[in-house]
């Protein structure tokens, strides 16, 4: 059966997801930063990591933004196959939703309608990066994400091929992040997507970098990856705003898709502490 869904619902759950997400760290992001004060070895980094808890829980009371840059909203939807959108123009209304809750949640005008600097524009445009993907179901799960560019300009894709093999993968992860260094506002998030084409693994790695940091791979393999790569990134010695100590990272996270034989795509996508999202089903 076929069910609709007025796109002003979706506009009006994007404006409420931003402002949420700027106010509001994921708590399993939240719980990762707690943890690590109590495992950081430096007194510099752990001190570090306790303001940050402490900038976060002061934000939540106190309903203001966790971080001067709201980023680019990214909002992702998994639409079912069975839903019919009435009212408009869906890609119209997450744009106007981004706008609305960005002056709502009085967050900083981040985006430029003019990436080459050549035009002089409003100052208010704020569209989103939309990523659609359909799937069973009369159900519409709708995520938003704030992806600040300290760690989204840090981020890499490299095309290997398959003779590098896991040894490759795993150095070009560690090598992205030693680049980063403190610029991408460590502890970092870091989402890697494995395979697909050039431009799907960029993809993959942002899903990567946007899954819950308790959410291990299914994949036995894939997850022992995820788990020895995160000991690597850690002895970086890059730590809390590269401040030093064992806290570089949460968490990596690993996903995947098939690829051409003679390929072997992969992008590290960064996040940086204030990974900021939220998401709802419609």
């Amino acid at each position: 059966m076929i069910r609709e869904i007025d796109v002003a619902s979706i506009k009006e759950a994007v404006a409420r997801l931003l402002i949420e997400a700027n106010y509001v760290i994921p708590p399993d992001v939240l719980d990762a930063l707690k943890a690590a004060v109590a495992s950081e070895p430096s007194p510099l980094g752990r001190q570090t990591l306790e303001q940050l808890v402490r900038n976060y829980e002061v934000a939540a009371a106190e309903r203001v933004p966790v971080c001067q840059d709201s980023g680019v909203a990214v909002v992702m939807l998994d639409i079912g196959q069975d839903v019919h959108l009435v009212g408009g123009s869906l890609t119209q209304a997450v744009h106007d939703g981004v706008r609305e809750g960005t002056r709502a949640g009085y967050l900083r005008w981040s985006v430029t309608g003019d990436p080459a600097r050549r035009l002089k524009m409003a100052g208010d445009e704020a569209p989103a990066a939309i990523h659609i993907e359909l799937v069973p179901g009369d159900r519409l799960r709708l995520r938003v994400a704030s992806k600040g560019f300290g760690a989204e300009n840090m981020s890499a894709l490299r095309m290997l091929v398959p003779a590098d093999g896991v040894q490759g993968i795993s150095d070009f992860v560690v090598e992205t992040v030693d680049r980063a260094g403190a610029n991408a506002c460590p502890p970092v998030i870091v989402g890697v997507g494995i395979g697909g084409t050039f431009e799907g693994s960029a993809l993959l790695a942002k899903r990567a970098v946007l899954r819950p940091l308790d959410q291990r791979n299914s994949r036995p393999d894939l997850c022992d990856l995820e788990v020895g790569l995160l000991a690597r990134v850690n002895g970086l010695g890059i730590g809390p705003q590269g401040f030093g100590g064992r806290t570089t990272a949460l968490a990596v996270n690993i996903e995947v898709q098939p690829t051409h034989i003679a390929g072997l795509p992969v992008a590290v996508n960064l996040g940086c502490h204030s990974t900021r999202r939220a998401e709802i089903d419609l």
